[in-house]
C-alpha cells in the first residue's frame, strides 16, 4: 500500500509538472514557428501553431535591415550591457558577502540587516532620482545608465552569504597560519568554493539585463543606442503591428540565454543546494 501511494504520488506530481511545462512552452513554440509565417498568415490563421508554408524570409529582412530597425546592432548593445553588469555584479556581490560573512568589524549585522531591508522597497520608487542622478553625470542614453545601477544586487549579497555560511571558517584560520591574507583568503579559497552559486547569480544576472524593458526604455532615446529587448517595441506602429518581424526578433532575443542555460545548468543545480559549497 505505501509503495502504490508512492508511485500515485510521483505519478500525480509528474502530470502537473507536464501540464504547468506545456504552459510554459506552448507560447515559446508558438513564436518560434510564428517567425517562419508571413504577417498576413499570422493574422488570418489565428492561433494556428504549424505554419501553412515555412517562409525564412522575416530573418532575412530582420537580418539585413540596418536602417530603421538594426537588430544586430541591438543584439550587440545587449550583449554588451548584460556581460559587463553580470561581471560587475559577481565581484561586488562576492567581495560584499565575504565581508559580511567571514569579516568582524563593528556594526557588521547591523549594516547588513539595514542592507537587507532595502529590498522591501518596490524599485519603481527609485525611478525619477535615479534619471535625476543619472542625468546629472550625462549617462542618459550611454549603456552606463544601465549597467552602473544594476551592477548590485541586495539579494544576490544575501544569496552568497548564505552559501558562503555554509563554509567551515578552520579554511579560512588555515589559510591565515599558512600567511594569507583577507584578499588571497577570498580568491584562492571562497571563489573557487562558491562558483555554483555564482553561476546561479550570473544566469540570473544576465537574463534579467537581457530581458529588462522599462528602464532601458526610459534611459536610452536613440534607436541605435537601445538594448534587444526594449527595441522590440518598434516592430509595433500605431494602427499596425508587423508580427512576422516582432516574432523573428523575439527568437533571436531567446537565443543567448537560452544557450547560456545550457552550458550552465550542471552549475546552476549544484548551486540550489546551499550544502554543496564544501564537498566531502
Amino acid at each position: 500500500m505505501i509503495k502504490i501511494k508512492k508511485n500515485g504520488s510521483k505519478i500525480t506530481a509528474f502530470i502537473f509538472l507536464f501540464v504547468m511545462a506545456l504552459f510554459w512552452i506552448l507560447p515559446v513554440l508558438y513564436t518560434v514557428f510564428s517567425s517562419f509565417k508571413t504577417t498576413t498568415e499570422i493574422n488570418i490563421s489565428g492561433y494556428k501553431l504549424l505554419p501553412t508554408q515555412w517562409v525564412v524570409s522575416n530573418y532575412i529582412n530582420v537580418l539585413t535591415n540596418f536602417n530603421n530597425a538594426p537588430i544586430i546592432r541591438w543584439f550587440l548593445n545587449s550583449l554588451l550591457i548584460s556581460t559587463v553588469q553580470t561581471i560587475l555584479v559577481i565581484i561586488i556581490s562576492s567581495s560584499a558577502a565575504y565581508a559580511y560573512s567571514r569579516l568582524k568589524f563593528k556594526g557588521r549585522d547591523f549594516v547588513f540587516w539595514i542592507l537587507m531591508s532595502t529590498m522591501m522597497f518596490p524599485s519603481v520608487v527609485n525611478l525619477i532620482p535615479l534619471y535625476k542622478i543619472l542625468s546629472i553625470l550625462n549617462w542618459i542614453d550611454t549603456p552606463l545608465a544601465v549597467i552602473v545601477p544594476g551592477a548590485v544586487g541586495v539579494f544576490n549579497i544575501f544569496l552568497i552569504k548564505q552559501f558562503m555560511a555554509s563554509i567551515p571558517m578552520e579554511f579560512d584560520e588555515s589559510a591565515r597560519i599558512d600567511g594569507a591574507n583577507n584578499f588571497q583568503i577570498y580568491v584562492k579559497i571562497i571563489l573557487p568554493l562558491i562558483r555554483p552559486v555564482l553561476t546561479i547569480v550570473a544566469l540570473f544576472t544576465f537574463t534579467g539585463s537581457w530581458n529588462d524593458f522599462l528602464w532601458p526604455s526610459i534611459v536610452f532615446n536613440n534607436i541605435e543606442s537601445l538594448p534587444l529587448t526594449p527595441a522590440l517595441q518598434l516592430f509595433q506602429g500605431m494602427y499596425l503591428v508587423d508580427y512576422g518581424r516582432l516574432t523573428t526578433s523575439a527568437v533571436i532575443a531567446i537565443i543567448p540565454t537560452l544557450v547560456l542555460y545550457l552550458f550552465t545548468q550542471k552549475y546552476f543545480l549544484e548551486g540550489l543546494n546551499l550544502s554543496s559549497g564544501v564537498k566531502g
